[in-house]
């Protein structure tokens, strides 16, 4: 069997919230210049990361690294209130580029925590954006990441139960463990709104529409992005073989002779270049291969930054 069709999801690739955080950071380059200090990656994606430090961005994890009064960006995962108060104490700087959807849980976590509710929040052990959402209320949150561990988890006494949910998680993996702690805890409340980014669900259904009909999907991502991860999990749990790469270096030319219909997708903070280059090498190997698209959302949705940072830039020409 040869390579006869490579199938491209769409939606894929950068979301509205990572186009926004790379944003902020050109435009507090252009406004501030080099050294730019920026807290964490500012997306899960070496690529991008690589193209900012060239241009003088320095990334750190702990803001007191950061010299007194200079500026910080702080990344599109979003940080705990120890993170502003530790970057307010050096008089930093801070520019926020946390992508709206994440800053939504942040407000939720904090209207529960208000209200006197222990929180479940469903997410990643150690994953950034778990951390700084969790730091909100952290003696009120309970981390879960797995159904065995919704099924088994012991919860201190409390009145109220909340759920909240890291955004680029699984949609399959968010219900199968919502389910368990639904029937476990009767009273568990939900926000009002689902917390999984809309981005993240839209190229989840893409990726299963892709595995209906291709026998092996390439994911376009870096292995430190959540979305990407999923999206290669998502893929082999809909009956298509997957893999999760960044670059061509990684690709076997046996694929284009093991598999007919080759599908590929990226995650929400892959630049479409990188994709642009996997399929470059796949019809340097079938030339002539025909590429189609097969677009199963259609994605509006646009993040923008301040008119201040905006207009602070544009005054420096």
């Amino acid at each position: 069997m040869a390579l006869s069709k490579i199938v491209l999801a769409a939606p894929r690739g950068f979301c509205a919230g990572v186009a926004y955080a790379i944003e902020v950071v050109n435009l507090a380059l252009k406004i501030h210049g080099a050294p730019l200090y920026v807290r964490h990656a500012i997306v899960h994606n070496e690529f991008v990361v690589k193209d900012f430090e060239s241009k003088g961005v320095i990334f750190i994890e702990d803001v007191t690294e950061i010299p007194e009064g200079q500026t910080v960006v702080f990344s599109a995962h979003g940080v705990s209130p120890a993170v502003r108060e530790a970057a307010a104490s050096k008089n930093l700087n801070v520019i926020d580029a946390t992508c709206p959807l994440v800053t939504k849980v942040h407000n939720e976590a904090k209207r529960f925590a208000a209200k006197d509710f222990l929180m479940i929040y469903v997410g990643h052990r150690g994953h950034v954006e778990a951390e700084g959402t969790m730091g909100e209320a952290p003696e009120r949150m309970v981390l879960v990441e797995t159904p065995e561990e919704a099924e088994n988890i012991t919860l201190p006494p409390h009145e109220r139960l909340a759920l909240v949910t890291q955004t680029t998680l699984s949609v399959d993996e968010v219900t199968a463990i919502t389910s368990v702690l639904e029937r476990r805890f009767p009273h568990l409340q939900k926000p009002q709104k689902e917390d999984i980014c809309y981005a993240t669900t839209n190229r989840q259904i893409a990726v299963k529409s892709l595995a209906e009909i291709c026998d092996f999907i390439i994911v376009v991502g870096s292995t430190t992005s959540s979305n990407s991860n999923r999206l290669a999990e998502v893929a082999e749990a809909y009956g298509a073989k997957s893999t999760l790469l960044m670059s061509p270096d990684e690709m076997n030319p046996e694929w284009a002779q093991l598999y007919g219909t080759i599908g590929i997708t990226s995650g929400a903070s892959t630049p479409d270049e990188l994709v642009e280059n996997v399929i470059g090498t796949l019809l340097n190997w079938m030339p002539g291969t025909p590429v189609e698209t097969l677009e199963v959302v259609k994605e509006e949705v646009e993040f923008l930054p301040s008119r201040n940072l905006v207009n602070l830039a544009l005054a420096k020409g």
